[in-house]
């Protein structure tokens, strides 16, 4: 069968969905997820808790891959994933790949397609922080609004690393980004060629959720921060930098109290799934799987249905 796609913002049980289908076909999840990556992060990521079978990380018996295999100080770009994407469908020709997760950008790249952009320089990168740091994310936009107003005018002012590697992209190429693209940005993924479902909450109990969870997971989270600046990293890592732990840092120096930090993660995460809805709701070819109330997500009911209609559409 042809590959499945599971999507949907964040906290909407993508991964426990994922975990049903492969069981239900004998198959493996490729975790599209731009944070759970990273080794040290688990409680704070939401990474399902597994270990190591034959060098795949296995969650209950089910291989979860592209999970817990960079380091806190590396980065993970849609790129990456998808080189390692095609390397994991080359090497399992014959499993049933089940895609899991909320970051778009990897989904889209891989199945749709991505313009072929030159990579980050650190010398570059390091001239962007300093003006970010030197005249905020105000200041960073509009710089990237000189020298590319296209781009400015689509980029909201506060999405920092969107409005960085459109300036970078200038710098590196001496062109404005927009001018690079080649539209697969706004293309549909074929169903012909993989199936997608999209998990789509109503606000209210999807915001329910993100609390419930932002709750459960706060003193976890904190603890992993904790560690490790223990073992002596810097607080601005780029692991560090996952949604919800600068408010766990910032638990730990005294500058937020406990519920002044889980208000502001789950505040975050809340605009943080908003986004997200927005970039599913393109995916108009998509089945779209909706819940109003915590009792009707069910995975053993919902993976047969979902899996019919894969066939149905091969």
């Amino acid at each position: 069968m042809k590959p499945i796609v599971v999507c949907g913002p964040t906290a909407s049980g993508k991964t426990d969905l994922a975990l049903e289908l492969a069981r239900q076909t004998g198959g493996m999840i490729v975790s599209a997820d731009s944070r759970q990556v990273y080794k040290q992060l688990t409680v704070g990521t939401a990474k399902p808790q597994g270990t190591y079978q034959n060098g795949l990380y296995t969650v209950d018996g089910v291989p979860y891959l592209l999970v817990d295999f960079v380091d806190v100080t590396a980065q993970c770009n849609a790129g990456d994933f998808c080189k390692l994407a095609e390397e994991i469908t080359q090497r399992f020709p014959n499993k049933q790949l089940i895609f899991a997760g909320g970051t778009g950008m990897y989904l889209q790249a891989y199945f749709v397609g991505m313009d072929d952009l030159p990579p980050s320089t650190p010398q570059v990168r390091a001239q962007l922080t300093s003006l970010l740091e030197k005249y905020g994310k105000e200041g960073l936009h509009q710089a990237l609004a000189q020298k590319d107003a296209v781009s400015a005018q689509q980029i909201p002012v506060g999405n920092v690393q969107r409005t960085m590697r459109a300036l970078e992209l200038c710098l590196l190429t001496g062109k404005p980004a927009s001018t690079l693209k080649s539209g697969h940005f706004f293309k549909l993924p074929d169903p012909k060629k993989s199936h997608w479902v999209i998990l789509d909450w109503e606000k209210e109990a999807l915001n329910a959720r993100i609390a419930k969870r932002t709750e459960q997971i706060f003193d976890g989270m904190t603890e992993e921060a904790r560690q490790l600046l223990a073992e002596g990293f810097s607080a601005d890592i780029p692991a560090l930098k996952t949604l919800g732990y600068p408010q766990a840092l910032a638990y730990l120096n005294g500058t937020l109290t406990r519920a002044q930090a889980i208000e502001e993660v789950s505040l975050k995460t809340r605009q943080y799934a908003k986004r997200q809805r927005t970039w599913f709701n393109r995916y108009t070819n998509a089945q779209r799987i909706s819940f109003a109330h915590a009792d009707d997500f069910n995975v053993k009911k919902i993976a047969p249905t979902l899996l019919a209609g894969a066939s149905q559409n091969s």
